[in-house]
């Protein structure tokens, strides 16, 4: 179907490999990609990639990509027709995608009541019970600010231990808490309110029960404007650090083609039930003995879409524009759920691992990404560039693909040992100790393995140090601290996204 309208110019509101993302898709589709950038990403990767680039205000996410005024004058200056969230920031923020709708911009994303029905963790609980999907046991509505310590006790035993103090806003861990006994209950709930006012401006939590080793197993999907619904196959997601998932893999081997069914159409009863559009995916806790439960809906791109990308020859954030733009989804359902091959990624962070996995910002030296058959890698972060404090330190996302589960395994491990990145750490000796683990090679793990194996470990470095290594690192610091910084600034690889175009950069949106 063609489109109900035409999207010439694409505001995207975010930065880092995703905004290259999408800046690359929009150029196949003949629409203008507009960065916007905070002051210490004036030079970076995804600001290079745009037609053109404007300034929104200091370092910090709360004085820049975080402000909706700000973001909205840059898409009015360049008359943009459309906005893209990306993921992070803003992404599932319902009152940033109605202000779009207000300035006549296309929010490319779901409506602004999906993002704020689905957004919180309760009411989309509702949601999935209305729609037949089991949920994990919890409470059906956030405690209130005001109850006392011995009414929060009660409701704790009404769920049973051990449970889960959550956030009912936000994601990726925070606002958290495991609870084993009763003593440590009061505490936990103080301490989840806090983080989660901080990270996501609503300090409100609620009960969850918490499942003993679970796997955790999400269903991409999209939706159009015309009530079709569309699930994909299963991603695996378990092998998460502190709630937070770093390896990511389609599809799963503990998901039979039975239970893909059964999880794939609950998703898709979800999303129909709330008059979902665009794309989003609908994530499950898997117990031990087979049983699947709702757990959330994350209404946006995920980090790691590019793994269905990779086993179905789909570009979802291609889709994600056409939905938008008003064409019907041409996707067959049954290719959807029929993956072609293994995909598999790493979430490569600027972190040290071997120092409890502290963030490592500083200036990348050097960047030689791997290559060759199967791999992929989405990334942000170029030579000679600062990876920044402000911002999550995600550099890159290293996909492999291959004809079935251990090849892809191998070829992932081929390429982490391509992999160079120097003058910070990063987190790819981890994912290639990792890789070289047999409860991983055989698919054999939970929710909770890798924060159990890392515990084992007991700090146990990941590379030990030799004195061949120590002597390059000795001699690239004083090569680097040799060079002038406009020396350093030529030898950047970074490509031009269009040599033959001038980008246009607009200072000082304030």
């Amino acid at each position: 179907m063609a489109p109900s309208f035409i999207v010439k110019k694409i505001l995207i509101a975010n930065r880092g490999e995703i905004a290259v993302r999408i800046s690359r898709a929009c150029r196949e589709m003949g629409i203008s990609p507009v960065a916007v950038y905070s002051e210490c990403d004036r030079a970076a990767l995804h600001v290079r990639y745009a037609d053109e680039a404007y300034a929104i205000g200091p370092s910090a996410p709360r004085d820049s990509y975080l402000r909706i005024d700000r973001l909205l004058d840059a898409a009015r200056a360049a008359g943009a027709d459309a906005v893209h969230p990306g993921y992070g920031f803003l992404a599932e923020n319902a009152d940033f995608a109605a202000a779009c709708r207000d300035a006549g911009l296309t929010f490319i994303g779901p409506t602004p009541e999906a993002i704020a029905l689905m957004g919180s963790k309760t009411a989309a609980r509702a949601a999935a019970i209305k729609a037949g999907v089991p949920v994990v046991p919890g409470t059906e509505d956030p405690l209130a600010a005001d109850l006392a310590d011995d009414e929060i006790a009660r409701a704790a035993e009404r769920i049973g231990y051990p449970l889960l103090v959550k956030a009912v806003a936000g994601g990726g861990g925070k606002g958290m808490r495991t609870v084993t006994a009763p003593a440590d209950l009061a505490g936990a709930v103080r301490a989840a309110r806090s983080e989660a006012g901080s990270a996501f401006g609503d300090a409100a939590v609620y009960f969850e029960r918490r499942l003993t080793r679970p796997r955790h197993i999400e269903v991409q999907l999209l939706g159009d404007q015309h009530g079709t619904v569309v699930p994909f196959v299963e991603r695996e997601c378990s092998i998460q650090r502190r709630h937070q998932k770093v390896v990511e893999e389609t599809p799963s081997l503990a998901v039979s083609p039975a239970l893909r069914a059964a999880m794939t159409s609950s998703a898709a009863a979800v999303a129909r039930a709330v008059g979902y559009t665009s794309a989003g995916t609908i994530e499950f806790l898997l117990d031990e003995d087979g049983r699947f439960y709702f757990l959330e809906m994350n209404t946006r791109l995920q980090v790691e879409h590019p793994v269905t990308e990779m086993v179905t020859g789909l570009d979802l954030v291609r889709w994600q524009i056409a939905i938008a733009r008003g064409e019907r989804l041409d996707v067959d359902p049954a290719s959807a759920l029929t993956p072609t091959g293994h995909a598999i990624e790493c979430r490569i962070y600027a972190e040290d691992p071997d120092n409890n996995f502290l963030p490592s910002p500083g200036r990348i030296l050097q960047l030689r990404a791997p290559a060759g058959p199967g791999i992929r890698d989405d990334s942000g972060a170029t030579a000679g560039l600062d990876v920044p404090i402000f911002y999550d330190p995600m550099i890159s996302k290293l996909i492999a693909w291959a004809e079935d589960r251990p090849r892809a395994v191998v070829r992932m491990r081929r390429a982490l040992g391509e992999y160079l990145v120097a003058g910070i750490k990063t987190t790819v000796p981890f994912f290639t100790w990792l890789f070289a683990q047999p409860e991983f090679i055989e698919g054999r793990f939970h929710t909770a393995y890798l924060d159990e194996v890392l515990k084992a470990r007991n700090g146990r470095p990941f590379v030990e140090p030799s004195a061949d290594v120590e002597d390059v690192a000795a001699i690239a610091a004083a090569l680097h601290a040799a060079l002038s910084p406009r020396a350093a600034a030529a030898g950047s690889t970074a490509p031009a996204a269009r040599p033959w175009k001038t980008q246009a950069r607009v200072e000082g949106l304030r």
